[in-house]
């Protein structure tokens, strides 16, 4: 008996419950990413339904990121990932300006409540490298071109130090949905040479390991953009 296993008597929900059911399955046997599913064959004798549903919650299962199926093989656990929030998380917000301005204040709260850390934690070399950023950012600043990659990675990079996997990819995550959502407004509100700038400054001012004045620049930073959004979205809307 596969622990995590019971038959399911409520066909109605069947989708449903054959997902939970193997959610349980991962969760009861403590399986890892990487680990595998019992066969499918296993898996419908014990839930008492058909070899087909059993595909079918695999499938929604993988569709989610929780299970990665290798052809002829199996289905297997999936290392955990924020990717299928970030391709569905557009699609609710659409293009509204107002979801613009709420990512932003989210990530503006996490990105000031952790630079102290960031402060205290990094080093000559990662200060140098987003120096190097800093630089590729002004490049493209005074040529008026759009330099999204570099301050995409820069922000991964101010935060390296702290080696939090989890924290960096809900900055890209925030980041990415951010980009997606604001699309041609994000280049309309844009002062290419005021954000490098700003960038500049957050690096000076963890480089001098001043907490105070980290977190002033990151919160001008995101307040700077904040209003250049705020003030676009009121034009359309008095348009």
């Amino acid at each position: 008996m596969v622990p995590g296993l019971k038959p399911l008597d409520r066909p109605p929900s069947l989708h449903h419950s054959v997902q939970a059911s193997l959610r349980h399955v991962i969760i009861d046997n403590n399986l890892q990413a990487g680990d595998p599913l019992p066969p499918e064959g296993t898996l419908a004798r014990e839930l008492g339904i058909g070899r087909n549903s059993v595909r079918e919650g695999i499938k929604a299962l993988e569709s989610l990121g929780v299970l990665e199926v290798r052809r002829g093989v199996g289905a297997f656990v999936k290392a955990f990932t924020l990717e299928p929030l970030l391709e569905n998380l557009p699609y609710s917000f659409g293009q509204s300006l107002r979801a613009c301005e709420d990512i932003l204040q989210i990530r503006s709260a996490l990105e000031v409540s952790l630079i102290e850390k960031v402060v205290n934690a990094i080093s000559a070399q990662q200060l140098d490298a987003l120096r190097k950023i800093t630089e590729a950012m002004a490049i493209k600043a005074r040529r008026g071109e759009d330099f999204s990659d570099e301050d995409s990675a820069f922000h991964q990079a101010l935060f390296a130090p702290l080696g939090n996997a989890m924290l960096l990819a809900l900055i890209e995550t925030f980041w990415r949905v951010f980009y997606k959502v604001a699309g041609p407004t994000r280049l309309e509100t844009q002062d290419p040479l005021k954000t490098w700038e700003d960038h500049v400054a957050i690096v000076d001012a963890v480089a001098a390991r001043d907490v105070s004045a980290s977190k002033q620049r990151l919160e001008q930073h995101y307040t700077g953009i904040s209003t250049r959004l705020r003030t676009r979205r009121e034009q359309i809307e008095n348009a």
